[in-house]
């Protein structure tokens, strides 16, 4: 079983958003404690990996041996593209 980290940055963002999206995103995230190369798609040309949550979309980085997921970075689809 993974254990996830949220960066500093998205840990502000989702306090930023309202309490049923958040509650939405988090929810989603826990999806990927069991396991997550179902839910996860290989962000191209990087060594990220990407997870659709509506119209948000969160890029994750995964430690294999110590079985983590660090969600790097968390935003709305036409701004994470942008990064």
């Amino acid at each position: 079983m993974y254990k996830i980290l949220l960066h500093p940055k998205v840990v502000k963002f989702l306090d930023k958003l309202s309490q049923n999206l958040r509650i939405h995103i988090k929810k989603k995230l826990s999806n990927l404690m069991e396991n997550p190369f179902h839910y996860l798609e290989h962000y191209a040309g990087e060594d990220y990996y990407k997870l659709r949550i509506g119209d948000y979309r969160a890029l994750i980085d995964i430690d294999f041996k110590k079985k983590l997921i660090i969600v790097r970075v968390l935003d709305h689809r036409k701004k994470i593209y942008k990064r």
